[in-house]
């Protein structure tokens, strides 16, 4: 569990959703799961699908619907022709205002299997692949209706099939917010990640020991403490790297980060990219709506 790493989207409040359009894609990042929706176009190439317990081999084509919380990746060499269209949206969406209306039903079903990983194929590929190049360049009002249009048309299709097993669990994944001790803890990171926060702090706000502190947290949310706060810092330097022209030093060292070469190597590791190199790829891949 512990190797699973937390990725925090590039998605803010008033997000619809952003979509990256990935050219000659990547497939080197480890299997990470987070907090929003995720819609995975991958074209032209082949190779394998990691979705919670579910592990299969998809060829030249894939089209993927991942719920919050649901452990992901995909394993695939990159030729010239290799892309891969992204689109993220936040967890609220399923009890939003709309979604709560007779006509969205469909919609909210369908992000209800999303928990558990739903493949698309035939017809519904083909047709959503049309959609989500148009969507990729379009801007304005009409987005919105056509992000709309590509939830539904997936929510009723007959060409779906959910990956993980009935028993699969993601949500064990998220527990933070079944214990009040974990839920005090996480706030804390989230107010002052930016000092330094040791397991003695936290240990003593929720009056435990430092090692019972450290054996709970890593029961309770699937990771070590430490993990959990680099996976928070990373996450908000990446999103700061994209929102913000501040440089990268001051990103670093304001999300908690004392040494500027520790923090380019600990970067590196998560993203396989520098941070500049981060930065870049994010202007040039990542569209906002």
């Amino acid at each position: 569990m512990a190797s699973i790493q937390c990725e925090v989207t590039p998605l803010l409040n008033d997000d619809l959703f952003v979509l990256l359009n990935n050219i000659q894609a990547k497939f080197d990042y480890p299997v990470h799961f987070h907090s929003d929706y995720e819609l995975n176009l991958v074209l032209n190439t082949s190779g394998k699908r990691i979705v919670g317990d579910s592990v299969e081999n998809f060829e030249n084509t894939d089209l993927v619907l991942l719920g919050p919380g649901l452990p992901h990746k995909w394993k695939a060499p990159t030729n010239d022709n290799t892309q891969v269209i992204t689109i993220q949206f936040q967890d609220e969406l399923y009890d939003s205002f709309l979604m709560n209306k007779r006509v969205c039903q469909p919609i909210k079903e369908l992000l209800a299997r999303s928990t558990r990983g739903i493949v698309f194929s035939g017809n519904t590929f083909n047709t959503t692949k049309e959609k989500l190049f148009v969507l990729s360049t379009a801007r304005g009002f009409n987005t919105m209706l056509d992000f709309y249009s590509i939830l539904y048309s997936l929510a009723i299709s007959a060409d779906q099939r959910l990956l993980t097993s009935a028993t699969y669990d993601s949500t064990l994944l998220v527990t933070e917010s079944r214990s009040r001790r974990i839920e005090k803890i996480c706030r804390y990171i989230e107010q002052n990640y930016m000092h330094e926060i040791t397991l003695a702090d936290v240990a003593s706000l929720v009056n435990m020991s430092e090692s019972a502190t450290s054996h709970f947290f890593k029961k309770r949310t699937g990771r070590p403490f430490i993990t959990y706060l680099t996976d928070f810092r990373i996450g908000t330097v990446s999103r700061m790297l994209i929102e913000t022209t501040r440089s990268i030093a001051d990103i670093a060292y304001s999300c908690g980060f004392a040494n500027l070469s520790n923090f380019n190597r600990i970067f590196k590791k998560y993203k396989n990219q520098t941070p500049a190199e981060y930065r870049a790829s994010a202007y040039n891949t990542m569209n906002k709506y």
